[in-house]
């Protein structure tokens, strides 16, 4: 481990991992465009309460058809062991595949219903789905172009 970070690891009472951009830092290269990355990634940080009504709804939206998936295999067995309906597998399996098919739509419309912004939204969210699209698609294109340069070349 190189002295510096001994030195930084030490002071905080435990090790920790560094990046290589922090790593870079601390053997004196600081640079504007690290800092830049740093404030950068600040800024995209989903707010706690945005992250936890996401995270509501995923539960919701993914947990439901999920379990639902699984008691499909549990009530067609006993079911079928128990002789009182003759339930093909093939008809096992699709309706719990169904039912996890449900559970991964699930997962977009529990992100892309729940409002972005500091205030919540409605209870179902569907009128922020179409505004949470072109989010995404905005900052996918974003993402294709790569970052903008004001001419300058790398570094």
């Amino acid at each position: 481990m190189a002295p510096d970070r001994q030195r930084r690891a030490s002071s905080k009472g435990k090790q920790t991992r560094s990046t290589p951009a922090q790593a870079g830092r601390g053997m004196g290269s600081a640079s504007g465009r690290s800092n830049s990355m740093a404030s950068a990634r600040t800024s995209q940080v989903i707010p706690d309460a945005v992250a936890n009504r996401m995270a509501r709804r995923i539960a919701i939206a993914t947990g439901l058809p999920t379990l639902l998936g699984m008691g499909v295999f549990i009530a067609s067995y006993v079911l079928v062991s128990r002789h009182i309906l003759d339930i093909p597998p093939s008809a096992t399996l699709l309706a719990s595949g169904g039912c996890f098919l449900l559970g991964l739509i699930g997962l977009s419309y529990g992100v892309l219903s729940a409002s972005w912004e500091e205030a919540p939204g409605s209870v179902f969210g569907a009128e922020q789905i179409p505004l949470n699209l072109s989010r995404v698609k905005i900052s996918l294109k974003a993402l294709r172009e790569g970052p903008t340069t004001s001419g300058k070349g790398p570094g």
